[in-house]
């Protein structure tokens, strides 16, 4: 029965990994090669003008390949997991009709397995009464941890936004969001990248040594002029560093020595949640190239 449900299933191909291990330059020549379209599955590349310290693929990096996903709202606006799911999924639908390949690319695991193992996100309304409760509770992780353990150990201690919106959920549905999984919609083929540990953080240290010299302050400087300190300029990482040597709190040689601190913490939390799915096939192409 599953071999007759996975011939049924439109063929989906994800690129997953840590930050810096090469996911843009991998998927723009997969998707050359099996006339594939890109989705980002990055929770920061979808806002607009969040370009150097997210890494955002620039025009000439695309190389003609459709790219979806990308500088779709403006950095002040909340956006969910369930709103790029729906968002994301309409990409994809778009792209099988076309007869092409969707190859969904990032580093933001709970977009990918939402998105590609369907997760069913409540259509849960903001509840404004109890999200500034929440907010001014200091212990909202543990709250997390009791209500619904094995989703929080897989949530940033302190990504508060996520935490207050996944507390929100379960206390308004009454429903854990580790339970809130349908039936698969895609074929998907995992195709992980990975380096040694000593290479990948030599990798992270030069791309954000290559940030800071493409313009991450300025680039910095210019979205708090434009946006004001919104949370998702405040809690990206790149920003917060930079912002906080604005701020006075550290030099900049310790604002950069942090950044890449803390990138290399992310690398490390992503490779945590990656290795879970044992359906990703590590530093492979994929079937359809192998021929």
């Amino acid at each position: 029965y599953s071999l007759i449900m996975t011939e049924n299933l439109s063929k989906v191909i994800a690129v997953v990994g840590a930050t810096a291990t090469g996911k843009t330059s991998y998927s723009i020549d997969l998707a050359k090669k099996i006339d594939g379209e890109i989705i980002s599955a990055d929770s920061r590349l979808v806002y607009k003008n969040f370009d150097i310290a997210t890494a955002k693929p620039t025009i000439e990096e695309r190389d003609g390949v459709p790219h979806h996903m990308i500088d779709i709202v403006e950095p002040f606006e909340n956006y969910s997991v369930g709103l790029y799911v729906n968002d994301a999924k309409k990409c994809i639908n778009d792209i099988l009709s076309r007869g092409r390949t969707p190859i969904v690319v990032g580093g933001t695991g709970l977009y990918l397995n939402a998105l590609l193992m369907n997760y069913d996100f409540p259509k849960v309304e903001p509840d404004i009464k109890l999200r500034k409760k929440l907010e001014s509770d200091e212990t909202i992780y543990d709250k997390l941890v009791e209500l619904d353990p094995d989703f929080a150990c897989k949530v940033e201690k302190n990504d508060r936004k996520k935490i207050i919106r996944s507390l929100e959920v379960i206390l308004l549905t009454g429903n854990k969001i580790s339970n809130l999984k349908n039936e698969k919609e895609f074929d998907v083929e995992w195709i992980g990248l990975n380096y040694p540990r000593e290479e990948l953080y030599d990798r992270i240290n030069s791309r954000v040594d290559l940030m800071v010299e493409c313009g991450l302050l300025e680039e910095t400087k210019q979205l708090l002029e434009k946006y004001g300190r919104v949370d998702n300029l405040l809690y990206t990482i790149g920003y917060q560093e930079i912002i906080s040597y604005l701020d006075g709190e550290l030099t900049f040689d310790d604002a950069i020595a942090t950044l890449k601190q803390n990138t290399r913490r992310y690398a490390k939390r992503q490779l945590t949640w990656f290795r879970k799915n044992e359906d990703i096939q590590w530093n492979l192409y994929p079937e359809t190239l192998k021929k």
